[in-house]
């Protein structure tokens, strides 16, 4: 299996960063909802992929302004009064949270060492991208593959086609993919990469990897 995996695609947040999934609860509790509703509701993630106004955002289709408007007015027909798309972001904990990036960037290093190629594999938006991508260490990653630039998002298998060809054509059985959202890695086991779900403390699955790589 080791000799197997050429390459990882690597999720950025919830990879990098602290999954933000894991605390929206409170933030909802104050609105009278549950953190999962409010990640349908905003952000689409469970839902399949198509014209919810997130999902256009991390195709590179709407502004952020835009997208924001609509989600607020998703969230308000809905009955959730207050919504505030700063205040749902910083409960995430932001494009800078979390405390484990160097320490995940040093298993990236590691992958590198042993003679495989890294990929990041984000859905991301417009707006974001120059601060997000400042974050990663220069020469470290082979590609970086964002939804708004290529216009197609996760868990859209073309995502993934489009991340292997760029990577030189490699099939799905010579790639690990890590991210934090259970129908993105659904999307890429049904695809053929063996895909680790990351949990709350990404350096688990890291471990997890190392040891499937034998590195």
């Amino acid at each position: 299996m080791s000799d197997a995996i050429e390459a990882v695609l690597w999720d950025f947040g919830g990879v990098f960063t602290q999954s933000p999934f894991h605390h929206l609860d409170d933030y909802a509790t104050g609105l009278g909802t549950t953190g999962d509703v409010l990640v349908d509701l905003v952000l689409g993630y469970h839902l399949p992929d198509g014209d919810h106004p997130w999902h256009r955002l991390e195709r590179g289709e709407l502004t952020l302004a835009d997208a924001a408007r609509a989600v607020a007015e998703l969230a308000g027909e809905s009955g959730i009064n207050g919504f505030d798309l700063p205040a749902f972001f910083a409960t995430m904990g932001g494009i800078d949270g979390g405390t484990h990036r160097d320490a995940m960037f040093a298993v990236v290093d590691q992958v590198r060492a042993s003679g495989r190629r890294n990929a990041v594999l984000s859905n991301n938006i417009v707006e974001f991208s120059e601060r997000w991508r400042s974050l990663l260490p220069e020469g470290l990653f082979d590609d970086v593959v964002d939804s708004s630039e290529v216009g197609v998002r996760k868990p859209d298998p073309a995502i993934f086609v489009l991340a292997l060809e760029r990577l030189g054509g490699l099939v799905p059985a010579q790639v690990a993919f890590l991210d934090d959202h259970p129908a993105n890695v659904d999307a890429a086991t049904e695809l053929g990469l063996t895909a680790l779900l990351v949990g709350e403390n990404p350096l688990d699955t890291a471990a997890a990897l190392l040891g499937l790589l034998g590195i």
